[in-house]
């Protein structure tokens, strides 16, 4: 079975008081561009990461906001910060790494920082089609020039979903990957 690529590159979720110190009392985020899952998208507003290493500039706010703040960044970024973020679910903040984010009006600093497990987005009716439990592993099999497979790929089911596997980029440009493209999904 075949399923399109969503390839994400690093950003941050916030919640309602780390936006109000990082813009500003009463700021409210605006939108850029819907994502593909629904009710999920880009922001205007950018922030910057700081590690003990070093920094990463205009890094995205993904919306809306969330009810913990989380930064979502490849093991690469890991590097150029000097962190170590645990490979985690969203939401998983458990031994998450130190970082601190800083934006127009203030910074925030805490354990926020993960890698975010490979995962597949699907509703129940996909999940009842293609035979997958939520929370199970499957594989992807990639093909074309660099050809692989990518296993312990999470399975996240919820009828708020649109069918898609999130890779991060560290993955995607591993296997010549890009948005949209499509990857086959194996059942184990």
């Amino acid at each position: 079975m075949l399923v399109k690529v969503g390839v994400s590159a690093r950003h941050v979720h916030v919640t309602k008081e780390d936006l109000s110190i990082l813009f500003g009392e009463g700021y409210e985020l605006t939108k850029k561009v819907d994502l593909s899952q629904p009710g999920q998208y880009a922001c205007n507003e950018q922030v910057t990461l700081k590690g003990p290493k070093g920094s990463i500039e205009r890094v995205r706010i993904l919306g809306p906001e969330r009810g913990k703040t989380q930064v979502e960044i490849s093991k690469t970024d890991s590097f150029a910060l000097g962190i170590n973020p645990p490979v985690r679910n969203s939401g998983d903040l458990n031994d998450a790494a130190l970082i601190t984010i800083i934006g127009p009006k203030g910074e925030v600093t805490k354990n926020a920082a993960i890698i975010a497990t490979r995962h597949v987005h699907a509703t129940k009716l996909d999940a009842k089609k293609y035979g997958f439990l939520d929370k199970e592993f499957v594989q992807i099999v990639v093909k074309g020039q660099k050809p692989g497979i990518l296993q312990n790929v999470y399975v996240r089911i919820d009828d708020n979903f649109s069918y898609e596997v999130h890779l991060d980029t560290d993955d995607a440009n591993s296997f010549l990957i890009k948005n949209g493209d499509e990857v086959e999904l194996i059942v184990k």
